[in-house]
């Protein structure tokens, strides 16, 4: 179009004009094969990678749909290397197949004679690969599937993994739609999932993540081991289990620091799969203590790197990742492509939030003037002390009190990563704090009582950044955080999404030191939300009154 949002450039970037009446269009439509890089107030850059290329293809989104959405809404003619680039690197996606052949077992067929004689001259694939069988495949052995496919999509040959899967040991289960059925992207998330057998659903916290895992486990009809980030977060997955399927406590075991139950359905912490003793990991036999039809990894962009190498030797097992990012940022996106499985479903956060199953959302950044005192100690400091000076700043306290006092009627989390900042708050507010040393019963017992309105705010370190149901928390605000995460902006966001019942806005307030690092660390965490269209207002604390 003539005027469009979209300037793309021949270096894979696309700026987009943020003021442009079609940008919201522009930016939906870009967002399944692009990454936003950048994010200030009026231009937006975003790249477009060879993942998120093939995230696309798997999704079922081909070449001739990328092209268009980018010369749709290119306000200039679309370079046409750009265009070939994107269809040559789309096309990669497939070109390998792994496939059970009935007399040989695993192997890796080729579309393209040539790419199979290059990757089994490279060092890095070929000793994974056994006996050429014929020109156009290679026998695999299958304990290499999952490193295999790691190592492929570093060459630039992603394989799509096509050699099925066991079904694993049957178990009745059966969703229980008494009062509520499934939402229709949660369907197209669960059908998204089967159909490619193994990969992730990207849906937005308080949009139903543990209700299309449990209509998947309905679906698969098989043990399943669910892999969860605490055990506050397993124990909610349990309750929602029993609510929402046929299954019984008798049939649901907690493997945890606490209790090391096996039964059909097993939730297990990733925290007890990664302990180890001289090296060894105590717990890992857990993948082979029942034959499990189904592996779900919740929070999937957390997935700590022990669990990516067990799961390169379970390839053989139905996987489903759960998470509201594929951000991660350790910058391992590729070995959640190649072993838990490419993307397979993505909604955008804004689209649900419009068709009302998640709370509208109210992002806003108010940034304090630090005092003399304070703007001193920060120059002083050591480099790797900096973030941490500003971040705890004693200057943040009294917004924090006026946000709070403004928002009364509502339920409040405060959230930080430093431990004495969060404690002092809680001081000061006469609030209490959830920390990583809270035990698990206190914890469950804050947040029920948080959940009943007995508490009004609730001071919470990153304990409480996933996998924490409080569905009527209205408003957050953010102190400290990890540096710049973005997977941590959308966890944060996450806590205050879910639908209010007399339908009200969630409100996420974010307090930064003005001139520091903190500022520079806010500019990057908020990519994420921009990405899915949340607009950030910046005020000046001195504007932040206890009235709304």
């Amino acid at each position: 179009m003539a005027d469009g949002p979209l300037i793309v450039q021949s270096d894979r970037t696309l700026l987009l004009e943020v003021g442009h009446p079609l940008a919201d269009q522009a930016r939906a439509a870009v967002a399944p094969f692009a990454e936003l890089e950048r994010s200030p107030e009026h231009v937006h850059t975003y790249r477009v990678t060879p993942l998120a290329l093939w995230n696309a293809r798997a999704a079922g989104h081909d070449a001739e749909q990328v092209v268009d959405a980018l010369v749709r809404y290119s306000r200039y003619a679309v370079p046409h290397a750009l265009l070939v680039d994107v269809a040559d690197t789309m096309d990669r996606y497939g070109r390998l197949r792994l496939e059970n052949d009935p007399a040989h077992g695993l192997v890796l067929r080729a579309l393209d004679r040539a790419v199979l004689v290059e990757v089994t001259r490279s060092k890095r694939t070929a000793p994974m690969l056994g006996a050429r069988i014929d020109d156009d495949t290679v026998a695999v052995h299958p304990s290499e599937r999952g490193r295999l496919k790691q190592a492929l999509l570093k060459i630039g040959w992603p394989a799509e993994d096509l050699a099925g899967y066991v079904d694993g040991e049957a178990h009745p289960i059966e969703l229980r739609e008494d009062g509520w059925t499934l939402r229709d992207y949660q369907k197209g998330a669960v059908a998204g999932f089967w159909e490619g057998g193994s990969g992730v659903i990207v849906l937005p916290s308080g949009a139903g993540k543990t209700i299309v895992g449990a209509a998947a486990m309905a679906r698969a009809r098989c043990t399943t081991l669910i892999l969860v980030t605490n055990t506050v977060a397993g124990r909610q997955w349990r309750a929602e289990l029993l609510r929402r399927t046929s299954l019984t406590e008798s049939e649901i075991g907690e493997y945890s620091g606490e209790r090391k139950e096996i039964r059909p359905v097993t939730i297990a912490t990733y925290q007890v799969m990664t302990a180890r003793r001289g090296g060894e990991y105590l717990h890992l036999g857990l993948f082979d203590a029942r034959d499990w039809g189904l592996i779900i990894y919740d929070e999937v962009h957390l997935l700590p790197a022990p669990v990516f190498r067990m799961t390169a030797d379970i390839q053989s097992r139905r996987r489903l990742g759960l998470t509201a990012t594929l951000v991660r940022e350790d910058g391992r996106e590729g070995d959640v492509f190649s072993l838990i499985g490419p993307k397979r479903y993505d909604a955008p956060w804004r689209e649900i939030e419009a068709q009302g199953w998640i709370a509208p959302a109210e992002c806003t950044e108010v940034r304090v003037t630090l005092t003399e005192d304070e703007r001193m100690g920060y120059a002083l400091a050591e480099p790797d002390e900096r973030y941490r000076i500003c971040a705890t700043a004693p200057s943040k306290h009294a917004v924090v009190e006026r946000l709070v006092r403004r928002h009364a009627d509502d339920r409040v989390l405060i959230i930080g990563a430093y431990l004495d900042q969060l404690e002092a708050l809680g001081r000061s507010l006469g609030a209490p704090v959830v920390q990583g040393s809270t035990r698990t019963r206190e914890r469950e017992r804050l947040f029920e009582e948080f959940r009943r309105g007995e508490i009004r705010t609730l001071v919470v370190s990153k304990v409480a950044n996933v996998s924490i149901d409080l569905p009527e928390a209205g408003v957050a605000i953010q102190v400290s955080g990890t540096f710049g995460s973005r997977q941590e902006e959308a966890q944060r966001l996450g806590r205050v999404l879910r639908p209010k019942a007399d339908g009200r806005s969630a409100h996420f307030y974010t307090v930064v030191a003005r001139d520091t690092l903190d500022q520079e660390y806010a500019a990057h965490r908020q990519r994420f939300l921009a990405e899915q269209g949340y607009a950030y207002t910046i005020i000046d604390a001195d504007d932040v009154t206890d009235s709304t």
